[in-house]
């Protein structure tokens, strides 16, 4: 049945005020007669600032759903936009209370039928599951995208117990959202909102350095804890370009009734993500939304559990408009194990014996841990950084190889350190040698073991690589490449490691059959109106210099600068980031992060600086960060925090 749209009224700051009288603001979209034919609430709930943060992909998403019968809220998270409070962390209590009281408020007003939805990706996606974790009476399905039901093994702090650089990189970025002002035009007390914002606001990498391993603080908010307190109804969302890609298929096979789709876009919404080809998701979405909150027959719950987009295998690239391949449903995979030899990768053998040291810069081209900025984010050809690591090939293939699910590796090893790491990326090689990395997957060998490594002592490890879904085609040959360090996206242990490999072998799922899957083309609201003040820009760079050895990873996004043509203000950014190290020197790791915002509006100029830097000794870490802020270019406020963390099997 097409539904018939219907006229809709826009609220921009609609006040929620909480229990402990915390003002939240609120833009909300809703039919205009819904006092007299209530709708559904659809919630979203962010720290990232609907005035001005969110806005391209708010008119897009929730005028769609709006015209179509539902009430769309986007809420700012207390301490961030236009809301009032202060923000002590990510996933607080807190937070997740006031999505509970939000939804209950809700559901008990005049214009909604009692029903209520919630989703979001990123951020959004976290605290949907884990709000749905805590049954609210009214939350009755949730949509969540590009997000993880585990805090700790798979979120941006550490991956396989190694410690991720993006730990920093999003501390960063999270320093630089949260000590932006609110929008002058509406609260009169903005300044003192923001002031008091400033002084209050955490680094949070220091928060999350003190927690090196899987202890009560990941624990909460990872609903992989208690899977079976989720009742609202889930849809899973992700893509095989962004870091969140393990989510769908552990919600798919842990949650019952719940439906997956993964495509191959990095971390955005599916009806406007790149790689292309972009889906309806918004009608996908409101196929869910009608079923379980209006129970309209859409026949959703008779989709296949999980839709995944099979990849072509491709040339390496840093960025792709398009990815090549097709949709599969009902997917049946078997199983395939492969053995490293001393010959390479196939039949079993005797046991060998293969040292690997490689440079502490080895995974310059692994490209971002999470790709979400649209610059050059993608891992690159992986021909440097396979020829410092211990490769292991596979004969030229005699058919396509359609790789499915998540690899895993079995490796007996000894390092020479009592702290060492390992990096296992699975490649696709072509005729000439160019090499596409397909999945990949990191393990603190010590952390996973609980103990330090006896230096020379053989241990037995398994490592699950990331999901994917990839035809390596007839003729190219596949790879699995092994080493110690893994630079930029992992910080490196305190000392220079060198592995020694004797036996290990590659389980792979391989595509047996499946049924192929159309999606609807993408569709969408109207877009953002805005004026172009300055445009967007982004560039990686690799340095090496020459007089000291150092290489250095440099990094600018600049997300440009607009104005709202609706109600006029102006705002921009630039982030900067330099992750350098010698190749020798596991210690001479370091990183810098730097972003300026800026904010205008009816001769009011705003801006911050936000700085933050990271380096260890063999014991410690070592934490500096900085925030200033102006008004009409006089430096109203400034803060520096200095920090020290031990090091605990890291």
């Amino acid at each position: 049945m097409k539904n018939i749209l219907r006229d809709i009224e826009e609220i921009p700051d609609l006040g929620i005020t909480m229990s402990d009288g915390t003002r939240l603001s609120a833009r909300m979209w809703r039919p205009k007669d819904a006092g007299d034919d209530p709708v559904p609430m659809i919630l979203e709930h962010l720290p990232y600032r609907k005035r001005d943060g969110t806005c391209a992909r708010d008119a897009l998403t929730h005028v769609y759903f709006a015209q179509r019968g539902y009430a769309c809220l986007r809420v700012d998270m207390r301490g961030n936009g236009d809301s009032h409070g202060l923000m002590e962390d990510e996933y607080t209590q807190q937070e997740l209370d006031d999505a509970v009281e939000v939804i209950n408020w809700a559901a008990a007003q005049n214009w909604c039928n009692g029903s209520v939805g919630m989703m979001g990706i990123s951020w959004g996606g976290f605290n949907a599951l884990q709000v749905a974790a805590m049954t609210p009476e009214p939350l009755k399905a949730i949509v969540t995208l590009c997000s993880t039901v585990d805090r700790y093994a798979d979120d941006i702090h550490y991956k396989g117990g190694c410690l991720l650089n993006e730990n920093l990189g999003w501390g960063a970025t999270m320093w630089s959202y949260s000590s932006r002002a609110p929008d002058p035009a509406l609260r009169p007390d903005w300044r003192e909102m923001w002031l008091e914002r400033l002084e209050n606001e955490p680094f949070l990498p220091s928060v999350w350095l003190r927690h090196q391993g899987r202890d009560d603080y990941w624990e909460h908010g990872s609903v992989c804890e208690s899977y079976d307190t989720i009742k609202a109804r889930v849809l899973a969302v992700g893509g095989w370009g962004d870091s969140y890609k393990n989510t769908v298929p552990q919600i798919v096979d842990n949650i019952p009734d719940a439906k997956g789709i993964l495509g191959p876009w990095v971390h955005k919404y599916p009806h406007f993500a790149v790689p292309e080809p972009r889906i309806g998701f918004l009608q996908e979405a409101l196929r869910w939304w009608d079923k379980w909150l209006k129970g309209v027959d859409t026949g959703v719950e008779k989709d296949p559990n999980l839709r995944t987009y099979l990849m072509d295998g491709v040339r390496p690239a840093t960025w792709y408009t398009e990815r090549k391949g097709r949709w599969l449903a009902n997917a049946v995979s078997e199983a395939q194990t492969w053995h490293l030899n001393q010959d390479g990768l196939g039949a079993p053998s005797q046991t060998f014996e293969r040292l690997v040291a490689s440079p502490q810069d080895t995974g310059a081209d692994a490209g971002e841990y999470c790709a979400i900025w649209l610059g050059p984010e993608l891992p690159g050809d992986q021909r440097r950084d396979d020829a410092f690591s211990a490769t292991f090939d596979s004969a030229a293939l005699p058919a396509d190889l359609a790789i499915t699910d998540a690899p895993e590796i079995n490796l007996t090893l000894a390092a020479n350190q009592p702290i060492a790491h390992v990096a296992v990326r699975l490649n696709h090689i072509h005729p000439d040698g160019a090499a596409t990395r397909i999945t990949y997957g990191v393990l603190n060998i010590a952390r996973h073991l609980g103990r330090p490594l006896v230096p020379g002592q053989q241990e037995n490890i398994r490592l699950s690589l990331d999901h994917i879904a990839y035809k390596v085609p007839a003729g190219h040959r596949i790879r699995v490449s092994i080493s110690p360090t893994y630079w930029p996206l992992i910080w490196p242990a305190p000392n220079a490691v060198a592995l020694t490999l004797f036996a290990g072998s590659l389980s792979l799922q391989t595509l047996k059959n499946a049924d192929t899957w159309t999606f609807p083309p993408p569709d969408a609201a109207a877009p953002w109106q805005t004026e172009e003040l300055r445009p967007e820009a982004h560039s990686r760079q690799h340095i090496t210099d020459m007089t000291t050895g150092i290489t250095s990873l440099l990094i600018k996004d600049d997300f440009g600068k607009v104005r709202d043509l609706e109600h006029g203000l102006i705002n921009g950014s630039t982030a900067r980031e330099t992750w350098e190290i010698h190749p020798d020197d596991p210690l001479s790791a370091r990183g810098t992060c730097h972003w300026t915002d800026e904010l205008e509006r009816d001769g009011i100029a705003l801006r911050t600086e936000t700085t933050c830097e990271m380096w260890s000794d063999a014991e410690h870490f070592h934490l500096h960060a900085e925030v200033q802020a102006f008004e009409n270019g006089k430096c109203i406020y400034q803060r520096e925090v200095e920090d020290k963390i031990s090091r605990d099997l890291l």
